[in-house]
């Protein structure tokens, strides 16, 4: 495995690492090229690489990697990147995990769907979180164990195998041609999986969908140690963290946050923590209510992440359907929700239901009032039998500070469970590690969505815990401080550009104590064709961006990290946080995510040239 150039450029590397590189969940987003966001980080390194140029300099100025830290980031690329070159791979056929089983899900999932069989095969004993028993009940997955004594007596297998080396060494891959899969766990950092299959190509990109949907890559502090293990150095800083502590200070700041009181469970992001609480709530479905069919019900307009991962769930998963649940334009929330519930009502069902409140990207809050008694509503099957009432999963990440989940909060009648990703407020962007809380009804709930956090190896790690154990405190105030900004720059641009529609919270809204920092702008636009009309504001939208962050490019950035400790950020939500959404529910509107902290008299004046222009 030894290449000493491999290796010598790597410990240079590590001696210039950009601080962004461990310190931010995104890196340069003010180059961010979204169309070759999985390949331009490694072409770029891969020249400074054959020109011997590991400088400060070059390395900052590498483009975005991947997306935020579940897709990838520079470090891990740069891990993945060092491991493949010393086994004469391509970057793209090693991919790290923070978490140690989900890679094994990830291939095991792909078989499911091409009708093929795995052997999973292993020296040693397995960590505890492999759930053998839940990953074929409740995932559905079929596979065969077999524990060997080396990767030299894997017998011959008619599928796909997995081999699960108990090598603790960074890099290690003693590939065969009887080795599809070869995964080294890493028990402090997550695990490491090599693709030496010659279907790889498919299962490259199936794996990172798992890595992107329902995990994150190796986060990137435990990449920078495992690069410093590579090369055979112990890590540079041993850091002492008072794990219990921190765990506890982030407990009490959530159960301060929410007034919730129920177990506080910690994922390694957003959609890591969704995906427990999905799985859980399948789990316990499937328990209690055996036979029946469960009924996941999902805006079909929501965040990418969420309406992909639930279309994923039910895609695997015998006698899981999903239904749209329209909430955005001219649909109402409540009407919705009341319409979808008597239709799973009608077929004895078990249903569970997501929405996002606001919604996203239009930033619409139901009456609460009206969304509870429809949810709320006792419902008949067709044999006159009380149906089963729904679990309510909200996703708050927008408004992390309003008390749902409080005893007098407005759901206490429903079964209801609140997460919130990490990436967001709750860490200013410094980590993705989200979290979740049930109310006093949906308590009992809680142990199934921690049996899943176990199985699928995400929660959080002790780094991202210390760090929320840092930012939350100062959480609420930050959210106040950002909608203050947000506030004065909507009123700004109402004000001296009237024809744009802009989704906001309205007043009375806000008096409930929603106070987003988030708005959509539907610029004005021109011509005689509604798609003439719909092309040139596209094309407006994409001009407001740029120039903003050509003009303020230390402030002002693409993508959506809301909840920014600092600046501004802007997308098309069909291009990023819609990516995966169907076609005709997308919104090309520009969203824009205002920080506690950011020169807002520069982007008025910057948005005073973009209406001068559009009008010249």
């Amino acid at each position: 495995m030894k290449d000493n150039k491999v290796l010598n450029y790597v410990e240079d590397v590590l001696e210039n690492t950009p601080l962004d590189w461990l310190k931010l969940t995104t890196h340069r987003l003010d180059i961010y090229e979204e169309s070759l966001a999985k390949t331009q980080f490694i072409d770029r390194f891969e020249e400074l690489y054959k020109a011997n140029n590991s400088s400060l300099s070059a390395l900052s100025e590498l483009p975005t990697a991947f997306d935020y830290i579940r897709l990838g980031h520079p470090l891990s690329s740069v891990l993945e990147w060092a491991i493949a070159h010393l086994h004469h791979l391509q970057p793209a056929q090693v991919i790290s995990f923070s978490s140690q089983t989900m890679p094994v899900l990830a291939v095991l999932r792909k078989n499911l769907f091409d009708h093929k069989k795995t052997q999973i095969a292993y020296t040693g004993e397995l960590p505890d979180h492999f759930d053998f028993d839940a990953l074929k009940r409740v995932y559905g997955y079929n596979f065969e164990l077999k524990q060997v004594e080396s990767a030299d007596q894997i017998p011959d297998f008619n599928g796909s195998t997995i081999f699960i080396s108990e090598e603790d060494k960074i890099g290690e891959a003693a590939l065969n041609s009887s080795i599809d899969f070869f995964l080294t766990m890493h028990a402090d950092l997550g695990s490491i999986i090599v693709v030496n299959s010659e279907y790889s190509d498919s299962y490259i990109s199936e794996i990172l969908h798992v890595r992107r949907r329902e995990s994150i890559a190796m986060t990137p502090a435990d990449s920078f140690s495992a690069l410093q293990r590579l090369i055979g150095k112990s890590p540079s800083v041993h850091v002492h963290r008072d794990v219990e502590k921190n765990k506890a200070s982030v407990v009490k700041s959530v159960q301060k946050i929410t007034a919730a009181q129920s177990n506080v469970l910690l994922g390694s992001c957003g959609l890591s923590v969704q995906y427990a609480i999905m799985m859980g709530l399948i789990d316990d479905a499937m328990q209690k209510h055996p036979g029946k069919a469960i009924k996941i019900i999902v805006p079909p307009n929501c965040y990418g992440g969420t309406n992909d991962q639930a279309r994923r769930v039910v895609a695997a998963i015998d006698n899981v359907d999903i239904l749209d649940l329209p909430v955005d334009r001219d649909n109402d929330m409540v009407q919705s929700t009341d319409q979808v519930l008597n239709e799973v009502a009608s077929e004895d069902a078990v249903p569970l239901i997501i929405a996002e409140i606001p919604t996203n990207p239009r930033v619409e809050v139901p009456n609460l009032e009206k969304l509870r008694d429809a949810l709320n509503k006792i419902r008949k099957t067709p044999s006159v039998e009380l149906a089963i009432d729904p679990i309510f999963i909200l996703d708050q990440t927008f408004c992390p500070n309003v008390q749902f989940l409080s005893k007098e909060g407005i759901f206490s009648s429903i079964r209801t469970i609140s997460y919130v990703s990490g990436s967001k407020f709750p860490s200013g962007g410094k980590c993705t590690a989200g979290y979740c809380v049930a109310n006093e009804k949906a308590e009992n709930l809680m142990p199934s969505i921690k049996k899943h956090f176990k199985i699928c190896d995400n929660e959080a790690t002790d780094l991202q815990v210390e760090i929320l154990s840092e930012q939350l405190p100062s959480m609420n105030q930050r959210i106040i401080d950002a909608y203050t900004n947000t506030r004065e720059f909507v009123d700004f641009i109402e004000k001296e550009l009237p024809e744009a529609k802009i989704n906001f919270v309205p007043e009375d809204v806000v008096q409930q104590g929603f106070t987003p920092s988030v708005f959509s702008l539907d610029l004005p636009t021109k011509g005689n064709t509604d798609e003439e009309k719909e092309t040139y504001k596209r094309a407006l939208n994409k001009k407001l961006i740029n120039m903003m962050i050509s003009r303020i490019p230390d402030e002002s950035k693409h993508c959506v990290s809301y909840g920014q400790l600092k600046g501004c950020y802007w997308t098309i939500p069909a291009t990023s946080t819609q990516g995966t959404t169907k076609e005709k529910d997308k919104d090309y509107i520009a969203r824009v995510s205002v920080s506690p902290n950011l020169n807002l008299e520069l982007h008025k004046k910057v948005f005073l040239d973009f209406i001068e222009e559009i009008e010249s």
